[in-house]
């Protein structure tokens, strides 16, 4: 086959995890910070990442006698507050704009996140799935990934062919799942396959305690999922475990069954699942205990012991500077304590001192007043970073290279020792600590500001993992969050039988 008659494959991606309960919005200038990349400049920069457009890439690189890529565009930005309406109409209109130079294309992968919303659109995933559908007509196939953690809405269904969530929480397995959905489309422009797709959206909201994935209750969920693939008529299926933190209607669980030209099959087993979760769903919810309570249980516990943050989860849009759990620690004599926040003011303060200075802070809780007051005290000045740094393994988020902009380490005498970032770094890696001379071996205590998302990079290291159910804007106890626009009834807020 020449060049010329090679079928013609687009990738697009926009992802972001909006948190809806965040006063402060996301502007375009986010994603300039994080990831904003266009045609080849997509392609050198994600070819060899974990993420899911790295995992279309390889496909797309072993089939290039028969197939051509052609990366479009790539929007990311570090989970936070809802997406302004100028940031999100510019997106959507360069991706278009994109979309219309490199016409006419066969097929198009995409890579939405789920959970993205903007002021003017709510269902933000769905608007421009839908854009892009209504633009390439009906006969084009757009397959897709999705992160488990999105709200999975009726329109987004409808504006794709097929549509892939990560298996694994934490997502693992991006890289994988992104080869996944290549394989389909190009099965489907091969015609070997007729993908249809059904899903089911269940009033039943899983808490955000309960999702890692290789652990009841979701085990058991994944197993029953796991048994519909082998039936040969299956091509995929998937489980998105859902968003509390964007208060949008389609908040909830759902589902996904994929099946070869089967839609009867694809609704048997798509409503099996949502039946299985409606019958467990009190399996599903929290259990939490007081904060003070978990604490003061950690002083007898053999460290390092990470203390997962719940209620300031950077990955699921949390300011990454609440203080709560580090004052309760130190109120509990556990200095011997590390954590990370977010605090650009405190670095362009201690950068232009010299190493070993010392100088007192007011760090932490300046993003708004429901994550605590600030810490303050007297600090040493053990180091200074540019913030960048590597982590060459599969890591929730499928990033390689990280940025969390300049960094300084201080001690306090007591043995506190906190990281202060000048962006928002979610704890996926512990490079993030290792590649700036911190040992993580050395704490008894490591506060990491995530739910399930940190395990995988800090469970090799710590003799416990223990979620603390803290307040703010991710809180596990989403009964105390305000919602203005959930659909109702959904459980655990209301019965549903």
């Amino acid at each position: 086959m020449t060049k010329r008659n090679r079928k013609r494959i687009g990738v697009i991606g926009f992802l972001h995890e909006s948190n809806t309960f965040i006063s402060s919005p996301t502007t375009y200038q986010a994603f300039e910070n994080d990831c904003l990349l266009e045609r080849d400049d997509f392609y050198r920069t994600m070819s060899q990442s974990n993420h899911e457009t790295s995992g279309f890439f390889s496909v797309l690189d072993e089939v290039k006698d028969e197939f051509q890529s052609i990366p479009i565009m790539l929007a990311r930005a570090v989970p936070y507050g809802t997406i302004t309406a100028r940031a999100y109409r510019r997106i959507v209109d360069t991706m278009l704009s994109l979309l219309d130079e490199v016409s006419p294309i066969d097929g198009l992968l995409v890579a939405p996140h789920g959970a993205t919303v903007s002021t003017e659109y709510p269902d933000a995933d769905g608007y421009w799935l839908r854009t892009l559908r209504d633009f390439l007509g009906p006969n084009i196939p757009i397959i897709g990934t999705l992160d488990p953690h999105g709200n999975l809405s009726d329109l987004m269904a409808k504006s794709c062919n097929a549509l892939i969530a990560y298996r694994s929480n934490p997502h693992l397995d991006q890289f994988e799942i992104g080869r996944q959905a290549a394989s389909l489309l190009i099965e489907t422009l091969k015609s070997e396959v007729k993908p249809v797709m059904e899903i089911a959206r269940p009033p039943v909201a899983i808490n955000i305690q309960k999702q890692e994935t290789n652990m009841n209750p979701c085990l058991q969920l994944y197993n029953l999922a796991d048994q519909q693939l082998n039936h040969p008529t299956v091509l995929t299926n998937s489980i998105m475990l859902g968003f509390p933190y964007s208060d949008v209607d389609e908040m909830g669980t759902a589902f996904i069954v994929v099946t070869d030209g089967d839609r009867s099959l694809a609704r048997e087993y798509v409503d099996a699942l949502a039946e299985y979760l409606t019958l467990h769903r009190r399996d599903f919810q929290a259990e939490l205990e007081p904060m003070e309570e978990t604490v003061k249980r950690c002083k007898s516990l053999i460290g390092p012991v990470c203390l997962l943050d719940m209620g300031d989860n950077t990955g699921g849009g949390g300011p990454a500077d609440s203080t709560i759990l580090l004052h309760e620690c130190q109120r509990h004599g556990l200095t011997n304590t590390f954590v990370c926040l977010y605090d650009p003011a405190v670095v362009s303060q201690c950068m232009n001192l010299e190493i070993g200075s010392v100088q007192k802070i007011k760090v932490g809780a300046k993003t708004d007043e429901l994550h605590g007051k600030p810490w303050i005290g007297l600090v040493k000045l053990i180091g200074k970073y540019g913030g960048k740094f590597y982590e060459p393994k599969a890591r929730h988020g499928g990033a390689t290279d990280c940025d969390q902009g300049p960094t300084v380490v201080v001690r306090h005498k007591s043995g506190i020792t906190i990281m202060v970032t000048s962006k928002r770094q979610p704890p996926f890696s512990l490079r993030q600590l290792t590649s700036f001379d911190v040992d993580p071996l050395k704490f008894h205590i490591l506060i990491t500001k995530g739910v399930n998302a940190p395990i995988a990079a800090y469970k090799p290291i710590c003799k416990q993992i223990v979620k603390v159910n803290t307040p703010g804007v991710t809180t596990a106890d989403i009964e105390k969050l305000n919602y203005r626009h959930r659909r109702v009834p959904l459980y655990p807020f209301e019965d549903i039988l």
